[in-house]
This record gives structure tokens, C-alpha cells and sequence, in this order.
């Protein structure tokens, strides 16, 4: 037997440890349970199953250029991924945005809404089921903050991030619809990310358009997307180193 042990490869460690950090859910030899547990995983990829194409077909695939709808298949790499870069950059670039949106859903209940950005969940048009899958708005920040809670905090989120909605801000501005397009579609989304200001009908006239798409990015990396970064960074700052190195 032991003439035939020393025949066999030795087996390599790095190898071995290579595949296993590479592998999603993060699973290792000895660790088989995932940080991001099962139930959460299967949830959250049946919910994008009936998202995906339900939208794809009700508001056409130009609404997939929505910042929140590209932090949902961001999340979705991370529920499965279980890598940190994921759930932080979704968590920085919805976070606060998401807040903002809560508040105005409920105000309009009191006749008091904040900025009219979910005014589309009150039109009568709109299919309940359509509107029902928009109440993902509420809860995904929630799954974000457990998410980076279970994996870390990785800082470079801030910067992917605010790039990759930098870039979304100039395609929305420069291809897609203006506010107040006649499409054929009339679900199909106008003004995509707010490039013309809040309305889908008219554009802002606080001041030149070509000053206001500059404004706006960086009124995104200051006010919103710079403040969750700090807080995310504070909050899970003993994480943050092991998630760097991830």
C-alpha cells in the first residue's frame, strides 16, 4: 500500500485553494454552508425570472438602464458570487436613492409627495402585478446592507460604481428618450435616470441642459453615492480590509 501511495500525485495545495476561492457561493472544503444562505439565493433568482421578463415585455428592455434595475443583476451576482465588490456597489448606488423613493411612495398617500418619481405606482393603467414587482424599490436595500454585513465592505465600490452611473447618465442623455416622447409603447420609460430633471413629460428648466448633466453627475457622486460610501466604510470597517483583498 505504501508503494502504491508514493505513485500517486501529491496533491497541490494552491491548487486546491484556487479553485475553491474561485468557485460562487464561496464554498470550501470544510465550509460547505455559503455566507449568503440558500433560501436567500433561490428567493432573490426566482423574483428576477418573473422581473426580467415581465419588464422586458411591459416597458421594453431600455428600462434595464434605470440605475436600481442595474443595482438588481448586480445584486444577483453577489447573492451567487458572494463576492464584496457586488453588494457594495449596488449598496452604494441605491441606497440612498432607494430611501429617497420610499419616502415619496408614502407620501403620496398623505397627499404629499416629495419629488413625484413614484407617481407611476399610482396610475391606474398600470397593471397591479406590474406595479407589485416595483415594490422591490422597498425591500432591496435592505438585502444590501445584509449582504455587505455577511460579506464586507469593499471601498472600491464608490468608484465602479459612480463610473458605471456616470456612463448610464451620458447613454440615457445622448440615445434615449427625451421627457414628453411619443413612443409606441406608452409603458416605455422617457428620461431614463432623470438626465432632463424629475418629469417624463416636460424637461427641467432650472438652468441650460448642457449644464445640467454634469450637474447631475456630480450631484450623484456627492450627495449620494459619497455619504452611503462613508457610512457603509464606518459601519463595516473591520471587514473592509478582508474584503479588499477578496
Amino acid at each position: 500500500m505504501k508503494a502504491i501511495n508514493q505513485l500517486l500525485p501529491t496533491p497541490n495545495p494552491h491548487i486546491s485553494d484556487a479553485v475553491s476561492s474561485n468557485s460562487p457561493s464561496g464554498i470550501r472544503p470544510g465550509n460547505p454552508a455559503p455566507r449568503i444562505p440558500w433560501a436567500v439565493k433561490i428567493l432573490y433568482t426566482a423574483f428576477m425570472a418573473v422581473l426580467v421578463p415581465v419588464y422586458w415585455t411591459q416597458y421594453g428592455p431600455t428600462n434595464f438602464l434605470y440605475f436600481c434595475d442595474v443595482a438588481l443583476f448586480v445584486t444577483l451576482l453577489g447573492v451567487w458570487w458572494e463576492k464584496p465588490i457586488f453588494a457594495s456597489m449596488a449598496a452604494v448606488g441605491i441606497l440612498l436613492p432607494q430611501c429617497l423613493w420610499v419616502a415619496d411612495y408614502f407620501g403620496h398617500f398623505v397627499g404629499l409627495p416629495l419629488t413625484g418619481m413614484t407617481g407611476y405606482m399610482f396610475e391606474s393603467e398600470r397593471p397591479v402585478f406590474l406595479r407589485g414587482l416595483s415594490l422591490f424599490h422597498g425591500w432591496l436595500p435592505f438585502l444590501l446592507v445584509f449582504m455587505v454585513w455577511r460579506l464586507g465592505y469593499d471601498r472600491r465600490a464608490l468608484w465602479i460604481w459612480t463610473a458605471t452611473a456616470w456612463a448610464l447618465v451620458l447613454i440615457c442623455y445622448f440615445f434615449m428618450p427625451a421627457p414628453g416622447a411619443v413612443l409606441e409603447n406608452p409603458l416605455a420609460p422617457r428620461n431614463i435616470n432623470y438626465v432632463y430633471g424629475l418629469s417624463e413629460t416636460v424637461g427641467q428648466t432650472w438652468m441650460p441642459q448642457g449644464l445640467f448633466v454634469p450637474t447631475l453627475m456630480a450631484t450623484l457622486f456627492a450627495v449620494l453615492y459619497l455619504p452611503a460610501h462613508l457610512v457603509l466604510k464606518k459601519c463595516f470597517a473591520q471587514k473592509a480590509l478582508v474584503a479588499q483583498s477578496r
